[in-house]
């Protein structure tokens, strides 16, 4: 029996650039026939929105949790790079997200992470080589390869990287980039060997550059990396070029909304409506070559219902021809059970995390809140002890990082514009590579704070004196079984008591995770060391 609906209202075709009146016909999945004619509905019938590059797991939900919310505003799919649970667990971790996504309408299109470790520099829960790149690629449910982030391989013609990419190629799928900064004939050898897309651009005449290139450049807003408004220009200055994109969002960012915000954003800066429309729907579909409906005669029923082109309302979604949301609610649940993991470390003490006072200047990393670059700068601590500790007065607080795969010895380091006048913060969110990550004003609740990480196995956790509170992520050391309400009160709970201890950043916990991404300059710190991203080698702490 065929499953039938019409659909009346203000039809917007973004492949016709315009704005109708009519009928949408839908028997089952498709839509079979849309017919021009005048109806009194007034709603605004469009295609859904497309997150063209996104980590669920920086969501701390697992796939099938993110859908709930995702599709009440707007969502149809997401194009998501499962690079973070496969540093952790890796080819288990990337079936875990494919079949978690598969339990939900929305739909999820995985890649095969291309660096898993990023670098050499650190400690992964797995490495996937070329061969173990071949087999992902070569199956049906996996539709592109993840961010090249290791771009030094690529120019420098690393064999194992260029494997990689040869493997994309001989499949015919996109490589996704990953190259921030990159310019002049490093670009090109780069946009040379098939990189398709770059995700972090920070200024207009950096994208131009890849844009001329060749590469189309996705728009990032996320909770930590926010680069819409050095960025939104390019939506109208080269529409086939551009498409929109999260990364990693937090789950209080997602209660707010997802997609749907950077469109208000966009057409409340006056841009044109169908180049903003066509970056979060034709412009992911074409280029991925993905099998999302963009409301046209034989497509698939993914579309939106709205109320009006200003405040963008979503009233209603439907995927394949099913509401999954109805303006109050998803018609779907979530019953996750599966629990993965990677952790064997060791608890710690003080005496770990001492750094003997070798001299008086040492490398700092330095904050820039809102992105994920960072500077490095000499300090003089001009302390006398036999050991550095953090400098509360002139914010250079000590941070620490430890191996959560087997025993190490800690690797120390110091920040600045963290913020912190008390207490620390910790997780076992730390991209790449996802060990344990630790910011603090003392010694004590340093180690208070990665002991409790250890203790539940993964998560974050806020310590003030010997007084904690955590969020427990149970999966990967990333993600929860918890709902997005539950995830998101906590995780609103624990930034609220990370401010309380001082640091004015927005996003404390994401921005702690990026200081052991490596491949983002400018100075960074690892498991293994710091980290000098211009120079792509380890440093040390300290200077003559």
């Amino acid at each position: 029996m065929l499953n039938k609906l019409t659909i009346k209202g203000n039809i917007v075709d973004v492949i016709g650039r315009r704005i109708y009146k009519g009928i949408v016909y839908i028997e089952n999945e498709i839509i079979v026939k849309i017919e021009e004619k005048e109806v009194e509905e007034d709603i605004f019938i469009m295609p859904g929105f497309i997150n063209s590059h996104v980590h669920i797991e920086s969501s701390m939900l697992t796939p099938a949790s993110f859908a709930e919310i995702a599709v009440k505003h707007g969502t149809v799919a997401v194009v998501s790079d499962p690079h973070e649970i496969a540093n952790v667990c890796g080819n288990n971790g990337i079936n875990f997200m494919l079949q978690s996504g598969k339990k939900t309408p929305l739909k999820f299109f995985f890649g095969a992470p291309s660096c898993v470790p990023a670098t050499s520099f650190e400690t992964s829960g797995h490495i996937l080589s070329s061969k173990d790149i071949d087999n992902l690629l070569k199956r049906d449910d996996i539709y592109f390869l993840s961010e090249m982030m290791n771009f030094p391989g690529v120019i420098y013609k690393d064999s194992e990287v260029l494997k990689k990419i040869e493997f994309a190629h001989k499949y015919k799928k996109k490589i996704d980039g990953h190259a921030p900064g990159l310019s002049g004939n490093d670009l090109k050898k780069y946009a040379d060997a098939g990189i398709s897309t770059d995700h972090e651009c920070i200024t207009i005449e950096e994208a131009v550059e890849k844009i001329k290139f060749g590469i189309k450049i996705q728009i990032r807003e996320g909770s930590a990396a926010k680069n819409f408004e050095s960025l939104y220009q390019l939506i109208d200055l080269y529409p086939d070029m551009i498409m929109l994109c999260t990364d990693d969002s937090h789950p209080d960012d997602l209660l707010n909304g997802h997609i749907n915000l950077l469109v208000k954003r966009a057409l409340n800066k006056n841009l044109d409506l169908f180049n903003v429309l066509r970056s979060v729907s034709y412009n992911v579909v074409s280029h991925y070559n993905i099998d999302v409906g963009l409301l046209q005669t034989g497509d698939k029923a993914d579309f939106i219902i709205v109320d009006n082109l200003k405040s963008l309302n979503i009233e209603k979604t439907f995927i394949n021809g099913n509401i999954v949301y109805d303006g109050k609610s998803t018609t779907f649940t979530n019953k996750e059970t599966t629990i993965i993991n990677n952790f064997n470390c060791n608890k710690i003490n003080e005496s770990d995390i001492k750094i003997e006072n070798a001299g008086e200047k040492i490398k700092v990393i330095n904050i820039i809140d809102g992105e994920l670059f960072t500077q490095s700068f000499i300090y003089s601590h001009k302390q006398t002890d036999k050991y550095i500790s953090s400098n509360i007065n002139d914010d250079i607080l000590k941070i620490v990082v430890v191996n959560r795969y087997k025993p190490s010895k800690p690797i120390i380091g110091f920040i600045k514009n963290f913020g912190l006048t008390k207490g620390a913060i910790a997780g076992s969110i730390a991209h790449d590579s996802h060990n344990i990550i630790v910011v603090g004003t003392s010694d004590s609740e340093m180690v208070i704070a990665v002991n409790k990480i250890i203790e539940i196995k993964g998560g974050i956790v806020v310590c003030n004196n010997d007084q904690t509170d955590f969020l427990e992520l149970e999966i990967a050391g990333l993600m929860t079984n918890k709902n997005i309400y539950r995830v998101a009160k906590k995780y609103e709970l624990l930034d609220f008591k990370a401010k309380t201890l001082g640091t004015k950043l927005k996003a404390p916990f994401m921005t702690l995770s990026f200081m052991a991404l490596l491949v983002i300059p400018e100075l960074k710190i690892g498991d293994k060391g710091l980290f000098d991203g211009n120079k792509f080698e380890l440093t040390s702490l300290f200077t003559k």
